[in-house]
């Protein structure tokens, strides 16, 4: 499974834990991305209501989300929280475990093809990826996106051509895309011109930003369609928000009213493959 560069977590960091073993105040966990590191998760960290019974919430050999809430290097102490974790949090914590996992099996493949064994893989070029990137499987939709290139200068040069093969036949490059509507009226006698401009205006300034796709579309008075295309969630969610705040600018200074309805994000896989 995927192991972190890092010897120990970062305070505020979500991570992958086993329940070792469970006490009437607290229990034990195995952190799965570092090599030999426990945690101890307080009975008054496990839900936000009071526990009476924790192995009602924890059970042996479960793995969970948690969040790292204190860390003490020097006695090598981890403090862990289940109940500060969030839906969201969680769920995106385990599709990053998911993507660690793809990442350390293509890893292994150009082992095999390189020669050389999976530490020695691991040294060079997981730990040199990690660090610049945060993650490794960030680092290969990188040059399945822009080329071999980008990562040319941070692992040794007989990587390449492996890594490049590899990645362009496997790695899928996923793009974001979140719908929402927009009411808007102008009662004046231009009112459609000004937000034809609006919305134009809007559209034309975002897609400059590189990555990022805008269509509207008219679904009848007084409503408005948009889809956001964008690399990840984050930079959608971003750019939603910088058009909301164009349009209404535009609409207000011309007496009209407008606002947003939020639609559910909706993601596309895109697979390069080599030759």
């Amino acid at each position: 499974m995927p192991r972190r560069a890092r010897e120990f977590p970062e305070e505020g960091e979500f991570v992958i834990a086993t329940v070792k073993s469970i006490h009437n105040y607290g229990a034990f966990l195995s952190l799965d991305e570092y090599s030999g590191k426990d945690g101890f998760m307080h009975i008054s960290e496990v839900a936000p209501t009071f526990v009476r019974n924790i192995r009602d919430y924890l059970k042996e050999g479960q793995k969970i989300v948690a969040k790292v809430i204190r860390v003490d290097p020097t006695k090598g102490h981890i403090d862990l929280s289940l109940k500060r974790v969030k839906q969201q949090e969680r769920k995106a914590k385990l599709q990053e475990f998911k993507r660690g996992q793809k990442a350390e099996n293509l890893l292994r493949i150009a082992a095999e093809k390189v020669g050389k064994d999976f530490e020695t893989a691991w040294k060079e070029v997981w730990v040199p990826l990690e660090e610049e990137y945060g993650e490794v499987y960030a680092a290969f939709e990188e040059v399945a996106q822009n080329g071999i290139e980008a990562i040319k200068d941070l692992i040794p040069d007989e990587w390449l051509p492996v890594l490049e093969k590899i990645i362009k036949s496997y790695v899928e490059i996923p793009t974001v895309t979140i719908d929402a509507e927009f009411e808007i009226t102008v009662p004046t006698p231009n009112g459609v011109e000004v937000i034809k401009e609006a919305l134009v205006k809007a559209r034309d300034t975002a897609n400059e930003e590189e990555g990022v796709d805008v269509k509207f579309s008219y679904l009848g008075a007084p409503r408005y369609r948009i889809d956001i295309t964008a690399p990840d969630y984050y930079k959608a969610e971003a750019v939603l928000e910088k058009i909301a705040s164009e349009i209404l600018s535009v609409i207000k200074q011309a007496d009209g009213e407008a606002s947003l309805i939020r639609k559910e994000k909706k993601i596309r896989k895109i697979k390069r493959r080599g030759a």
